[in-house]
């Protein structure tokens, strides 16, 4: 019931619930009473063996009653009382099995446990004929390693052999006999074995007869079973081949699997009907050649037409007799006797020459392929399912074959039976059909009568062709569910004569209408409910003997092989039960089908053959819920009165005489009620086996068990009528050839929606009903109930199957629905108005099917009530009450809601009917629902002309105005609507916002203001979260009293000119884009980025498709006002890319254009200032294809102003340029040094006066004119100035510099972008708060813009960011503390990140320098500017970071140091003017930016210096060669300072004569560091060091205090120097000299640097003697 911790109020007694009843037959005996001994215990499940039965009560025990031949203490005569299972207590058992006489516990941790009669090893113990208790089966997996062992969920027992379920869902077998299903010739099987043919396969039950097996698979869905119908799965070669012959056609589709597995010849006794052909068992004979012993003669091989088949005489006869049941055989009929006996089979042997001919023959004629497909091997085996059922329909044209006139040829001839007959009216080939089937009297049946069989033939074939003219939607419409199904043939092979010329011209003309596109009534899978609940897409398979039928295969052949029973694919089986002889199916629908034995009446119908399943005759009605079966009889336990089961007893009477029960020789004809059960109490579960019947009830708790079956039979109840409705209503609807035609597109497309929604509904009442049951059957604990833990799947599926209904009715579906309805029921509305719950016969077909298709709404208030009903039954406080008055109320609300919604559809098609003809069309959505409208003149807009019409009206999706013939649609997600106070307008004022208009609207009343502001208003808030109005989130939800202001939403422009046709999508805010968006234009223009107050403001992507190209323009940065703003990167079309700044539009500020790639014509890069979209003031242009470099003025995109040219060449001008060419004064130097001072005229051109001066020193004077490198015209005068040394270097010394660009002016615009982000108009002139509050604000947008950036999300640049969220406070006059907090800020904060101002200044620095540095620009003529550009650099970003510390004092201010010395000797070495520091921008700023700026620079050193550097080199090389202590004495190194002993490797060692590479080794290491430096204050510093070094190393020496005078020390530092062996030294001492800070020139350091300096100069000059 509840379970343990949460029952009712009322504690239940142990008889409350578990009540069982045992009686046998039905009459005087079938009284039912309860087992003696059994006291109060509370009995879960039950089995029922032959004599025998198996019990399980509450807290796991087993008991056993009757008869117990296997034990030794037990008579086989004597009927045993109550006895438990001793072997089995503490063993938690789950689930108990009954075989014929042996029996079975599965545990609760998967293990099973056998006992009872053991000959054919049915228990697996080997060797015992008997075990008499319970003993342990080890089922283990061989295929794992190490083997594992398999856990069982369910156990079934037969006469010889036993089935077990593993958790994994493959079935384990072992016993005697070909219900095991197994590939082995050796029986018994003790061990227990997979049973291959199922492998891959999910089964979900199985069940036991005597010598048959049942298991029920769960279907593979259409895209597991088969990717191409049209192939085998496993040979993947064609299943059907056609062969046009001049008179007839050759259909074939005896395709004929090469893997297919021969079985050996022990079972040959199972599988070959003919005495006396004996063929292998995987091609058995068809019973077509059966034949008395003296018929052995074959017909001519060559005549095959002309032999007769009757096997599909016996599928036909063997078909059920109602039409509407579809069941179709799946195999041909097994080869029987008239007394239906299977032959005896002889010893392998034959009277035929040519026994393998025969079998082909035999093969190809018949449908052997089909029966040979039971008899593979399991994974192996190639069915080919023939489907025909109450859900099924033929395959449509378009999916089986490749046209219309093959598909119906292919339905004619790939099946014999079914299909032939079915499409006879379609084919017009009586004859053929005749030719096909023999007269009646030679069809062999089942049945008794054979001339009754015939007759069966007869009616049969015409009620199937009455059926097929019927229903022309089977011939012509498909569905997706029994599509693969239908295109799946079985194998035959045919010759029709003269059928191309034979095929009804009137069904080639139907198929080529234009129909209703298929749709599946049968769910597709992988929806939420297929992971909570059972599925119905299930198979029933069957193995075994099948010589009563009971394998339901059409036949009464054996199957070793499990095999798929086709008839029953479709018809959701969710429950198997095996007799005797007998076996039982229990589909969704509450119908049970039933096949095998029926002798005493067992299967519930008197028909036969009973070869096949066919429908029980359970009174119409009854829906059975459980079935259970016995030797020779069979249980139904079906609804009854008051929700009571009752149950339906069919089978065998037992009379009961002087106490002996005695088998009678009376049988019921149709299942029996029986009325005594009903005392009992609810009935859960009933059990069979030999002749006993047993039932377990509960009683009624308060009201609770009664309520739970209530949901339960309500359920069934409704999943019956949703069925009725399917297969009556919707299927003939869709299968109307015109039906597409009739309805027009849209509705076409609504009814297929409804349709689909439709079934997806009523399968999940299904699967709940399959639940439901499950649920009845075991513990019934509230908690587990489907509805309570997966409630939102049933809500969600009635709100969409609602959804799809209202949207039908909205575009007057049923309406149009109504005609084809009409006259598929011809006239006749009977069942119509019967399954619509109407009684009014007046009522019109438009009528009828509204109601009938809103008849599942009101289900929801069923759930609701029954779901109270079963909350009262717990405590209030309890979770349980709690959760069902939930579960309720949610369901009451939303079948509320749902009427609301069918209302509203009502409202909206009948306003409908009313609108205006033409614009209906363009306004009429199907899921637009009418709010209110105007008509009634409460709405008009302000200011409206007195004849004017405007009519305003509210759908949930849009507002629309609508006059005369115009109308504006104003979709409500980008609509605002506030009451409007003016002192000109109306109190009763609305004022509408929307995405281009605004507009005054005038209410007739306050009370109509009120109204409409109320309905704008839900209708915009509803439209905006997309949740429907309903209030099933329970309790406490609140509604807004007015939608938000700022929104997403979507919408098109069509006024604005800038924007018109193209879409938005992003945030709104009161009517304009404001936040994150993105626009799209119909000619593939896109913006995505921000938005404010409408226009792209902020930083966005814009792009640009350029159609002659194929390629786009794609811009990335910075918006202001709808235009390119800011910093961005635009990539053109051409491959050109700029990026930098832009203003309106246009490339404005700094930017970098890179034109080309270097493998293009002509590539190039220009990086300087432009302005309105031009090159303008300095910049620097390489010419990569020349090998030039230009560093100049900019006028209007060409040079213009002073400028200078380097080529890779070597050649350096300097000059003015004009109009893109050097015109006028300018200097030319070449490589080797020759110049030329003057006139120009075009680029490289000499053209007037100058000066060319040669590498020795003469010049000439004069007129110039031709272009340099080519041949120059000189008139003028040659000096040769050798008299004079000084005169001719004064005339060699050029000043280059002065005419090009000076350093300030270089780069403004770069400065000037990082002034106007800190706010400032022009340089320093600005707000000092303004700029910090400018960098908070330029540092946050950036982190946005870049959070996702790899480059950004590094660790140690998370903590940058971090630290520059606090700005330093310097308050005051600067100390050296404050100064030491500035220098970190700037040095490890500011210009660590680009997303800081100054960082990015100084990144963008770095950029262009080394542009302008690196390559060609690599001059050493360029070394000058160079240096002088960098301390440009230092004076104008001072002068910035002076801006945002105004107490810093300018350049060459002193800071006393005396009160911040806490670090000892640090700030003395840092500072060594121990009584103040001097503030420079060198100082302060040189470390940020010249380790960024060093390669290029001390390039262009090197290159300068690189003639006295090799002269330097040289002599160290040289010098280098001697030992320590002749270099010492070489250098005139007093011997005082040579050293005698040193310490090698922490060992002291003497100097010898020889010894090299040891002396002052400490202080040559210290030098060697100025190469691995960048400042010059550091590389002061290592100097410093390596003095110090020196010192201390004669300290030691000498061992006493002494001065250095400069004689002394030189010689010994320049030994240092000689033996450091730097190779730049000279470019080193440049740079120091150049850039060192002017405050340090006179001191200490800068009297050291002096030795360093003449130590490279004496090393240059030094001569070796």
């Amino acid at each position: 019931m509840a379970g343990q911790d949460s029952s009712p109020k009322e504690e239940e007694s142990p008889q409350e619930r578990g009540i069982l009843q045992v009686w046998m037959g039905y009459g005087i005996s079938g009284i039912p009473e309860q087992l003696p001994g059994l006291g109060g215990k509370v009995v879960l499940q039950a089995a029922l063996g032959t004599e025998h039965g198996v019990l399980l009560t509450e807290g796991g025990d087993v008991y056993s009653f009757g008869r117990f031949p296997w034990r030794p203490d037990c008579e086989a005569s004597q009927w045993a009382v109550l006895t438990l299972e001793q072997a089995l207590a503490g063993l938690q058992v789950v689930s108990v099995a009954a075989g014929s006489h042996h029996s079975g516990a599965v545990t609760e941790d998967g293990a099973v446990y056998m006992w009872g009669e053991n000959s054919s090893c049915q228990c697996a113990v080997q060797g015992q004929s008997q075990v008499p208790t319970p003993t342990l089966v080890t089922i283990s997996d061989p295929e794992t390693s190490p083997p594992e062992l398999t856990r069982t969920v369910q156990l079934a027992c037969g006469e010889q052999h036993t089935l077990a379920l593993s958790s994994r869902r493959e079935v384990w077998a072992w016993g005697s006999g070909c219900q095991l299903g197994l590939v082995t010739t050796t029986f018994p099987v003790a061990k227990p074995q997979k049973l291959e043919h199922l492998a891959g396969r999910v089964v979900m039950q199985i069940a036991c007869g005597a010598h048959h097996s049942l298991a029920l698979v769960q279907r593979p869905w259409p895209h597991e079973k088969r990717q191409n119908s049209e192939k085998c799965h496993h040979c993947h070669q064609l299943l059907l081949t056609m062969m046009d012959k001049e008179d007839h056609v050759i259909i074939s589709d005896s395709h004929y699997c090469p893997l297919g597995m021969v079985l050996s010849d022990s079972e040959h006794k199972h599988s070959s009907p003919n005495p006396n052909l004996q063929g292998s068992p995987s091609e058995s004979l068809p019973h077509n050649h059966v034949m008395e012993a003296r018929s052995t003669e074959l017909p001519h091989l060559g005549q095959p037409e002309h032999f007769p088949n009757t096997a599909d005489n016996t599928e036909l006869a063997q078909r059920p007799g109602k039409a509407e049941e579809g069941d179709s055989p799946d195999s041909p009929s097994s080869p029987l006797e008239p007394s239906g006996a299977v032959n005896k089979v002889r010893p392998r042997s034959s009277q035929y020459p040519d026994e393998e001919a025969v079998k082909e023959y035999l093969r190809k004629l018949s449908d052997i392929s089909q029966l040979d497909s039971s008899l593979k091997s399991a994974h192996l085996v190639c069915p080919q399912p023939l489907p025909a059922s109450e859900d099924t329909y033929p395959a449509s044209p378009s999916s089986a074959a490749p046209s219309t006139f093959n598909t119906l040829v292919v339905s004619c001839a790939s099946v014999v039976g079914e299909r032939v007959a079915a499409t006879y009216e379609a084919l017009s080939l009586r004859k053929v059909v005749n030719y096909y089937y023999p007269s009646p009297s030679t069809v062999v049946t089942c049945t008794s009568s054979p001339a009754s069989g015939g007759m069966h033939h007869k009616e049969t074939r015409e009620e199937l062709m009455r059926m097929e003219e019927s229903m022309p939607d089977k011939k012509s419409f498909s569905l997706q569910d029994i599509r693969e199904q239908g295109s799946e043939g079985m194998c035959r092979r045919l010759s029709l004569p003269g059928l191309l010329s034979q095929v009804s011209p009137r069904l080639l003309r139907k198929a080529r209408r234009a129909r209703i596109s298929s749709v599946s009534l049968t769910p597709t899978p992988g929806g939420e409910a297929d992971a909570y609940l059972p599925s119905l897409q299930t198979e029933l398979w069957s193995w075994g003997r099948g010589k009563e039928g009971q394998l339901g295969h059409g036949d009464v052949l054996p199957r070793l092989q499990p095999l798929c029973i086709k008839s029953l694919s479709s018809k959701e089986v969710v429950q198997v039960a095996a007799g005797a002889y007998h076996s039982l199916a229990l589909t969704a629908r509450s119908q049970v089908y039933s096949w095998g034995r029926n002798t005493y009446g067992q299967l519930g119908h008197a028909e036969s053959p009973t070869v096949m399943p066919r429908l029980a005759k359970i009174p119409e009605g009854v829906r059975v819920w459980d079935v259970a079966a016995g030797q020779e009889h069979s249980l139904f336990l079906a609804d009854g009165e008051f929700f009571q089961p009752n149950v339906y007893y069919s089978g065998q009477q037992v009379l009961q005489e002087a106490g002996n029960t005695d088998r009678g020789h009376t049988y019921t004809q149709q299942p029996v009620l029986h009325s005594v059960c009903s005392k009992l109490g609810y009935i859960n579960s009933l059990f069979a086996g030999g002749r006993m019947c047993l039932a377990l009830a509960d009683r009624n708790i308060m009201g609770y068990i009664a309520s739970l079956h209530e949901l339960a039979s309500s359920e069934r109840r409704f999943h019956c009528k949703l069925s009725d409705v399917k297969n009556q209503i919707l299927k003939p609807l869709l299968g109307l050839d015109n039906l597409a035609s009739t309805l027009g597109p849209t509705s076409s497309q609504l009814l297929q929606d409804t349709a689909s929604k439709f079934s997806k509904l009523c399968y999940l009442i299904g699967q709940h009903c399959v639940t439901l049951n499950m649920f009845l059957h075991s513990s019934k604990d509230v908690k587990t109930l489907a509805m309570m833990e997966h409630s939102n799947i049933f809500l969600d599926t009635f709100k969409e199957y609602s959804s799809s209904v209202g949207n039908f009715v909205v575009v007057g579906g049923f309406q149009a629905l109504a005609k084809p309805t009409v006259e598929i029921f011809n006239r006749n509305l009977h069942t119509l108005q019967q399954l619509s719950e109407l009684t009014d016969e007046s009522v019109p077909a438009a009528d009828l099917l509204h109601t009938l298709f809103y008849i599942p709404i009101r289900h929801l208030h069923d759930y609701a009530r029954v779901l109270l009903k079963l909350a009262t039954c717990f405590e209030v406080v309890s979770k349980e009450y709690h959760k069902l008055q939930e579960v309720s109320c949610r369901c009451e609300a939303l079948g509320l809601y749902l009427k609301k919604k069918q209302k509203e559809a009502e409202y909206t098609y009948n306003f409908w009917k009313t609108f205006p003809g033409k614009m209906t069309d363009s306004l009429r959505k199907p899921e637009r629902r009418l709010i209110c409208e105007s008509s009634n003149r409460g709405l008009t807009l302000q200011h409206a002309g007195r004849f004017s019409i405007n009519w305003f009206i509210l759908f949930n999706d849009a507002l629309v105005h609508a006059q005369f013939s115009t109308h504006h649609i104003f979709p409500l997600v980008t609509l605002w609507v506030e009451p409007h106070f003016d002192e000109n307008s109306s109190p009763n004022a609305l004022k509408i916002t929307t995405a281009e208009d605004q507009f005054i609207l005038t209410a007739a009343s306050p009370q109509e203001k009120t109204k409409w502001l109320r309905a704008i208003n839900q209708a915009v808030d509803q439209a905006l979260s997309g949740a429907p109005d309903i209030l099933a989130s329970g309790p406490g939800s609140v509604t807004r009293a007015e939608p938000p202001i700022s929104r997403t939403a979507t919408y098109t422009f069509y006024k604005e000119p800038r924007l018109k046709e193209a879409t938005y999508e992003g945030r709104w805010l009161a009517g304009k884009p404001h936040g994150k968006g993105m626009l799209r234009w119909p000619d593939g223009r896109t913006y995505s980025g921000d938005f404010k107050n409408g226009l792209e403001d902020g930083y966005g992507e814009y792009i640009i498709p350029s159609k002659a190209l194929k390629k786009n323009d794609h811009y990335q940065g910075h918006w202001k006002e709808g235009k390119m703003h800011g910093h961005g990167i635009y990539k053109y079309a051409t491959g050109e890319v700029y990026e930098g700044c832009f203003q309106d539009n246009m490339r404005h500020g700094h930017g970098l254009l890179r034109s080309g790639k270097l493998t293009s014509s002509c590539p190039s890069m220009f990086i300087g200032q432009w302005a309105q979209d031009k090159k303008m003031g300095y910049g620097v242009f390489d010419d990569i294809t020349r090998g030039e470099k230009y560093m100049g003025m900019w006028l209007d995109d060409v040079r213009h102003g002073n400028g200078v040219v380097v080529t890779q060449f070597g050649l350096y001008y300097e000059g003015a340029f004009s109009n893109n060419k050097m015109v006028g004064y300018g200097i030319l130097l070449s490589e080797d040094d020759t110049s030329f001072e003057g006139e120009f005229s075009d680029d490289w051109i000499l053209n007037g006066k100058g000066i060319l001066t040669m590498l020795n020193g003469d010049y000439f004077e004069g007129t110039f004119s031709g272009e340099w490198g080519a041949g120059i015209k000189v008139a003028g005068t040659y000096f040769k100035p050798n008299l004079y040394e000084c005169d001719r270097e004064k005339a060699r010394m050029l000043k280059l510099g002065k005419l090009a660009v000076h350093p300030d002016e270089k780069w403004k615009a770069v400065f000037d972008e990082c002034w106007s982000q800190l706010g400032c108009e022009s340089p320093g002139q600005g707000d000092v708060p303004r700029a910090w509050d400018n960098i908070a604000v330029c540092l946050t947008t950036s982190r946005r813009q870049h959070k996702d950036s790899p480059d950004f999300r590094s660790r140690s640049h998370a903590q940058t960011l971090e630290s520059l969220e606090i700005i330093p406070q310097i308050d005051g006059p600067i100390t050296l503390d404050k100064y030491e907090t500035i220098r970190k800020y700037l040095i490890k904060q500011a210009c660590d990140t680009p997303l800081h101002p100054l960082g990015n200044l100084l990144e963008t620095l770095v950029a262009v320098y080394r542009m302008t540095y690196v390559g060609v620009g690599a001059n050493r003529r360029l070394l000058q500017q160079a240096v002088n550009e960098i301390k440009s650099y230092l004076t104008r970003i001072f002068q910035l970071v002076r801006f945002l510390f105004p107490d810093l004092p300018d350049g060459g201010s002193l800071i006393p140091v005396a009160h911040s010395r806490k670090e000892g000797g640090s700030a003395e070495r840092d500072f060594p003017d121990h009584g103040s520091k001097v503030i420079t921008s060198c100082g302060l700023l040189l470390p940020v930016l010249l380790p960024r700026l060093y390669p290029p620079l001390f390039t262009l050193y090197a290159l300068d210096n690189e003639r006295e550097e090799d002269i330097y080199w040289e002599c160290v090389l040289r010098l280098n060669k001697q030992p320590d202590l002749s270099l010492l004495g070489f250098l005139g190194v007093q011997q005082k300072f040579w050293p005698v002993f040193v310490s090698i490797q922490g060992e002291k060692k003497k100097v010898q004569s020889f010894t090299k590479e040891v002396c002052y080794d400490s202080a040559i290491e210290n030098l060697q560091q100025i190469s691995t430096t960048f400042t010059p204050a550091d590389k002061l510093n290592v100097i410093q060091q390596t003095f110090e070094e020196i010192t201390q190393e004669v300290l030691t020496m000498l061992q006493e205090d002494f001065l250095w005078s400069m004689d002394d020390l030189f010689p010994v530092f320049l030994y240092v120097v000689l033996r450091a062996r730097i190779r730049n030294l000279g470019s080193e001492v440049h740079l120091i000299e150049d850039l060192m800070d002017p405050s340090v020139q006179h001191g200490e350091q800068g009297i050291m640097f002096t030795t360093l300096k003449a130590c490279y100069y004496q090393i240059q000059h030094e001569k070796l003697t």
